[in-house]
């Protein structure tokens, strides 16, 4: 891996609550591959630390390997002799050590001490309360099965519930770093990398030897042996038990069926029968509802649309799922050349949009407008699409844009096509300032260059 990239805030959050007087809990968690090892392990770097990975071998085992790691840690011979029947021994000798400095534990993989023991939970809250909290101590409890995280640690239900001092959930990293994964690729290369890998840091890790986005495809994606070539099935199957009813969901969905209706029009199923589904794939951020960004109440908004929130998990349900008879037959060949016909226009554009909103944040941010704006998404009725609409809600500003990942460079038309197109939108029609930015991964011709010079309601941004 090279140089630790990104997760600044959460070293921050984890920095403070490490300085906090008395004992913390933090919950880590997050999809695998996500990168929570090695931001615990940057976190341990120059302190008092004891890292132990739960296995899914039995309880025991389990307890069995954390006597032997305390007892290593704490140089107690005597320990590393005895037979523990309990775990609160363990921990008593852990604390021993304590006094020269905050103890750090970090317990990687957690659930699957639950998920040998459903009793676990009310066993560590347990030691958490008579043991550990009136310790000066820090306990981060890391895991990568999400819904076992937030049954164990963080629902109502848990025994841990109200124990913990913080949690991270963490996620991919954003385009904004990719110059930093490949400090020599050039933006569209950089585009087109984001687009499969999604911010994955082990994903990344993977495609930084390859010459071009199909060379990694090809060997990290398309060989059966690569690490890639299965993932979608791997993560699922840890987190569900019906992976086939997912995998036709998410299929459904990959495919351009985004309604519900549609959705389950595709399946053949009824809506009511999908609810339990999508509710899981959300939760563990495969997917994501999205309303139109300019709707007063989204959670009743009946213009709800399902897509797909994780790059690598869309690409692989587009380009590898409905071809892998080929690849199974052994022929890649042809099932590359499926991939290059499409994937431009077909994927690289539609995650261009996601860049482009994530743009308008770091802009807002800069101070690039003459306001700021709290809102930013999509916007469409049953006619008209608009890639970005960003407002101040409690203000008349409002900004409409356009993304273009193509060929050619965005001329005046597209700038006028987007003008009608705003005036649909109703958002306090009779009362706002509308402003126009237009993203092309090509450019802008001369005659829009010159246009835009004369007024200051549009930006363009390459």
């Amino acid at each position: 891996m090279r140089d630790f990239i990104d997760r600044d805030n959460e070293l921050k959050f984890l920095d403070e609550e490490y300085r906090r007087e008395g004992s913390s809990l933090v919950i880590l968690y997050g999809r695998r591959r996500i990168g929570k090892t090695e931001l615990a392990a940057k976190f341990m770097k120059r302190k008092k630390a004891l890292y132990f990975l739960v296995t899914e071998e039995s309880e025991q085992q389990n307890r069995n390997a954390f006597k032997e790691a305390v007892a290593d840690f704490c140089d107690n011979e005597l320990l590393k002799q005895a037979t523990v029947e309990n775990w609160e021994i363990i921990f008593k000798t852990l604390l021993s050590k304590n006094g020269d400095g905050k103890m750090l534990l970090v317990l990687d993989e957690f659930q699957y001490l639950g998920k040998s023991n459903p009793a676990f939970p009310s066993i560590f809250q347990k030691i958490w309360d008579t043991l550990l909290k009136h310790e000066d101590v820090m306990v981060i409890l890391c895991g990568s099965l999400i819904t076992m995280m937030e049954s164990q640690t963080l629902s109502y239900t848990s025994p841990l519930y109200g124990r913990r001092t913080g949690q991270i959930k963490l996620k991919q990293i954003p385009f904004l770093y990719y110059n930093k994964f490949f400090p020599e690729k050039c933006r569209r290369e950089l585009i087109e990398y984001y687009a499969v890998t999604g911010g994955v840091p082990k994903y990344i890790e993977l495609f930084y030897n390859s010459g071009d986005i199909y060379s990694a495809i090809d060997h990290n994606i398309l060989s059966k042996q690569s690490f890639l070539y299965d993932e979608p099935n791997f993560l699922l199957q840890n987190e569900v038990s019906e992976v086939g009813s997912y995998f036709s969901i998410i299929k459904a969905i990959a495919a351009g069926n985004h309604k519900l209706s549609k959705i389950a029009a595709a399946l053949e199923l009824k809506q009511t029968g999908l609810t339990k589904y999508l509710k899981t794939l959300i939760d563990l951020d495969i997917l994501k509802r999205e309303v139109p960004v300019t709707e007063a109440n989204p959670e009743k908004s009946k213009r709800g649309l399902y897509r797909i929130n994780d790059n690598f998990m869309l690409f692989w349900f587009r380009f590898i799922y409905p071809n892998l008879s080929l690849i199974e037959m052994g022929n890649r060949e042809l099932a590359m050349k499926k991939i290059k016909a499409n994937f431009k226009d077909r994927h690289v554009s539609y995650i261009y949009e996601d860049i482009c909103i994530e743009t308008m944040w770091k802009m807002n941010h800069e101070e690039t407008w003459p306001f700021t704006f709290d809102q930013v998404g999509r916007w469409w009725n049953n006619d008209q699409e608009i890639d970005i609409v960003a407002y101040d809600s409690t203000g008349r500003d409002i900004i409409f844009g356009e993304c273009k990942y193509w060929e050619g460079q965005v001329g005046i038309n597209i700038l006028s096509a987007l003008e009608e197109k705003a005036r649909v939108v109703d958002w306090k029609k009779e009362n706002r300032n509308n402003h126009f930015i237009l993203f092309a991964i090509n450019g802008f011709t001369d005659e829009l260059r010159e246009l835009v010079k004369t007024r200051d309601d549009v930006w363009l941004s390459e």
